[in-house]
């Protein structure tokens, strides 16, 4: 097989739910967006389900129907983009419930599927999603009179947990909340890392779930090997990939390994990034070109028949920081290519 393999770990992964859940004092949801940050949404939510989680987060219904159906009757699944144009009968049908983000979207809703739940989205001062504090007073009574399942808002800084904007919103939040008498939440992954004034009665984690920053104490979910297709030797002063970049330097061992940029491992990481044989760093050697990548085998003293990418030796963030991003861009980038294979869970 000439395709990377790519291991997800449902048991690492319940694992972070369960050590985020034990965080609060109350109850904690799962972002499974973006087909689980792309791990899979359909068994990553039934692992999940399965551990005890009952609520649920997509970005788009879409999202939500696919869910759905994965999960059965039971759960509650939250959208956030909430009720969009044409999306009446994905909320009706499939029983999801949008986070109502504006006046048009509240009126689209109650028209379209009336006493169908829904929540509410503000805006505590992000300025991406949800009604600003001046539009939910204005529509505050009249959507507070429709029994919304939940209020939300989202922190712009919540992976500093000492941010001044962290204080701001939790403040906007309670003010603009004050009274509802409706389930509350604030806090996504880092939200869930910092004191109980943040936590109310719902988290919904994301990205700490799949092993990344800002939880520290997350279990690596994602294991990435990648099966070496030739090797050869490199005389001193030969070069290796697009540009010239890479001249060795010494009698060199060069395997070409069978994914690249296609396959979400960005070139702009190679300078930075290597890859693992029994712990033994092996770095790239020149450019990550779309489906290949030169790597310096020299010190490992053998012909591996993979490498290895991600695992316990280096993270999602590792390579993000490599690449100048973060480990949400990495994850999700994951290409179709790699044979995906589940334990646990």
């Amino acid at each position: 097989m000439s395709t990377g393999k790519l291991t997800i770990d449902l048991d690492a992964l319940v694992a972070n739910w369960q050590a985020l859940d034990a965080r609060t004092a109350c109850a904690t949801a799962a972002v499974v967006k973006a087909d689980a940050y792309g791990l899979g949404m359909a068994r990553v939510a039934r692992a999940l389900a399965k551990a005890g989680a009952r609520q649920f987060f997509v970005a788009v219904a879409e999202e939500g129907a696919a869910l759905r159906q994965a999960l059965g009757p039971d759960a509650d699944i939250f959208v956030f983009s909430g009720h969009m144009p044409g999306d009446a009968d994905m909320i009706g049908d499939m029983h999801l419930t949008p986070m109502i983000n504006s006046l048009d979207q509240l009126i689209r809703h109650v028209e379209a599927l009336p006493g169908h739940g829904f929540g509410i989205q503000l805006d505590s001062g992000m300025n991406r999603l949800g009604m600003e504090p001046d539009e939910w007073a204005a529509v505050r009574e009249v959507a507070l009179g429709q029994n919304p399942a939940l209020i939300m808002s989202h922190l712009a800084c919540a992976d500093e947990a000492a941010h001044p904007m962290n204080a701001a919103q939790l403040a906007t939040f309670r003010e603009m909340t004050a009274d509802t008498g409706v389930p509350l939440s604030l806090a996504a992954t880092g939200g869930c890392l910092m004191d109980a004034d943040f936590h109310f009665d719902l988290t919904r984690p994301g990205i700490g779930l799949y092993g990344g920053q800002p939880f520290e104490d997350a279990r690596p979910v994602v294991t990435l090997d990648i099966p070496v297709i030739q090797t050869r030797r490199v005389a001193p002063g030969e070069t290796v990939g697009y540009g010239n970049t890479y001249t060795a330097t010494r009698e060199t061992r060069i395997a070409t390994i069978a994914a690249g940029y296609a396959d979400g491992i960005h070139r702009i990481m190679g300078p930075k990034t290597v890859l693992y044989a029994e712990d033994v760093p092996c770095p790239v050697a020149g450019r990550i070109s779309m489906d290949l990548i030169g790597v310096d085998i020299t010190d490992l003293g053998h012909d591996p028949a993979s490498l290895r990418l991600l695992g316990a030796e280096q993270g999602v963030d590792d390579l993000a920081d490599n690449a100048g991003t973060i480990g949400y861009e990495i994850l999700t980038s994951l290409g179709a290519r790699y044979d995906r294979r589940y334990i646990g869970g």
